[in-house]
């Protein structure tokens, strides 16, 4: 917190801050003037009628009377991340959408519409990176109308928690009555310790490793896996999208679905994984990593040499594998859907 020389708590930051990272403390009850303390620091997102928003790291926002306050500052941003590559949030989001792409596009300046007759959110949202070339009121109208004709929802995926996210974009879509449905993180890492991990047995050798078999598009047993059931032919160009795709599968007892199947998109330097599903009665036997190691084996052939993957905030089996072989979270992403009023 910020102190002043004779070692009083200040508070300097305005509503002329608004955009800026900062670090507030507040009493959590203002008109108790002995009572405890919060402290909160994310993007100032707004500060209207004396009561400041700002928005977390995870995408939650608080609101925060104006007169509870006792300290703030205006912070540095976050440190790079030191742990695996470098990237930026601008790259990422790019590097992902061309790993999932549409079956149908359209830019808004430099805004991507994407359709996919609703076969997952990520193929059936605006991406708002960039600037879309009009006020945004008139962009969010042209996206909603967009989505309308196609007889979609409008969604938008934004981010928070990186140099460069999207907090105030976020606190827009919140006021004016869009509701966050879904967050995930983006994950990232080095991808040569993908390729080299092995089973957690740590008795088990490489040549015991069941078989992985990969290809370049999703057969029927790969399928039957897949957690999306009664996959369109939609579903399969999505799934077949992207620069460089590859499936894996380590094949099941005969006439059963794969033990386990996974997906990969090299894209130059990066490797993204999805789609890494395990048979419910083989789990925690290491088949997961031996999916992903597989495919970072084929990525690293092609030349990519970072790994990225997204998954949901709640999933804490997969958050933990991923954290063991080496990846962590660059950023938070979340899917805002339009006003129930607006979709009617």
């Amino acid at each position: 917190m910020e102190i002043s020389a004779a070692g009083r708590l200040e508070v300097r930051i305005t509503a002329a801050d608004v955009g800026k990272r900062v670090s507030v403390r507040r009493l959590t009850d203002p008109g108790v003037t002995e009572g405890k303390f919060t402290d909160t620091v994310g993007v100032l997102t707004s500060w209207d009628d004396g009561v400041l928003v700002i928005t977390r790291k995870s995408g939650d926002s608080v609101r925060i009377d104006a007169s509870s306050l006792v300290a703030g500052k205006v912070v540095p941003p976050a440190p790079a991340r030191r742990r695996g590559p470098a990237a930026s949030f601008e790259e990422l989001s790019r590097i992902a959408a061309r790993a999932w792409r549409p079956v149908e596009s359209e830019r808004l300046g430099d805004w991507e519409l994407r359709a996919a007759s609703g076969f997952t959110r990520r193929a059936n949202s605006v991406l708002p990176v960039g600037d879309p070339g009009l006020p945004l009121d008139a962009a969010l109208d042209a996206v909603r109308r967009w989505y309308a004709a196609r007889g979609l929802p409008a969604y938008a995926q934004t981010a928070t928690g990186a140099e460069g996210t999207q907090e105030l974009l976020c606190g827009e879509l919140e006021r004016r009555g869009w509701v966050r449905e879904v967050t995930a993180e983006l994950w990232i890492g080095a991808l040569a310790p993908l390729a080299d991990a092995a089973a957690p047995d740590a008795d088990a050798s490489v040549s015991s490793a069941p078989p992985v078999v990969l290809a370049r598009s999703a057969d029927g047993a790969w399928l039957s896996r897949y957690q999306r059931k009664g996959v369109s032919e939609v579903a399969l160009k999505v799934l077949g999208s992207g620069p460089s795709v590859w499936f894996a599968t380590v094949p099941g007892a005969s006439g059963e679905a794969p033990a386990a199947i996974g997906r990969c998109v090299v894209d130059g330097r990066w490797a993204g994984f999805a789609a890494v599903e395990v048979d419910p009665a083989q789990r925690r036997r290491g088949l997961a990593t031996t999916v992903m190691a597989a495919l970072a084996r084929r990525a690293l052939d092609e030349g990519a040499s970072a790994a990225w993957l997204q998954v949901e905030a709640d999933n804490a089996g997969a958050r933990a594998l991923y954290g063991r072989l080496g990846l962590g979270a660059h950023h938070a992403y979340h899917h805002y859907r339009e006003p129930r009023e607006a979709s009617s």
